[in-house]
């Protein structure tokens, strides 16, 4: 086995993008918790959901990796977040600067997904969290809030779902080496 996708999901959105990618391109999407030896891959995707800035056992999964030549690594965050935001991905982008060595980072290709979530089905320290995010949130004046914080606001204690994945296409792209 020369490639594979690794991810790291909490409540499965990056898990179905895992699976999905899986089925269109022919390789096995495999769990962080059960990823052994990756020294000998071409290639590796990882996608990870994004937690309370960082990428959710991205760290665990690369340690040890090298920049060694030929080796391919394709990072993709999924997030509730919007990618098309500037902020977002700049924030997203200093997350993976803290989580991975320099080397490593500047020679993966990096892509951002939007996935979903359900409170609902939150742990209690999710809950907890989102709840504190929520109330600092609403306490901000309106003229300071940025879309992302007013949708935040709009969907709270709701499931939202903006899992698309036809937004798997550049990825295969760069995985399938085309221009894209």
């Amino acid at each position: 086995m020369e490639h594979i996708i690794v991810y790291g999901s909490q409540y499965g959105s990056a898990r179905r993008y895992a699976e999905k990618l899986s089925e269109r391109i022919n390789i096995p999407a495999v769990s962080y918790k059960k990823a052994r030896d990756l020294s000998g891959m071409k290639t590796m995707i990882y996608l990870g959901s994004l937690y309370a800035g960082g990428v959710l056992g991205l760290t665990k999964t690369l340690r040890g990796l090298s920049t060694r030549d030929g080796f391919k690594l394709i990072l993709v965050t999924v997030g509730l977040s919007d990618p098309n935001e500037p902020e977002n991905r700049d924030n997203i982008r200093a997350s993976l600067r803290r989580q991975l060595p320099s080397g490593l980072l500047d020679q993966a290709k990096v892509f951002h997904l939007r996935g979903g979530i359900d409170y609902q089905k939150l742990s209690f320290g999710h809950r907890v969290m989102m709840k504190l995010l929520y109330q600092s949130l609403r306490r901000t004046p309106l003229e300071k809030q940025t879309a992302e914080n007013r949708a935040l606001i709009e969907t709270y204690g709701k499931q939202v779902d903006f899992t698309d994945f036809s937004a798997l296409e550049p990825i295969i792209g760069e995985f399938q080496g085309e221009t894209i």
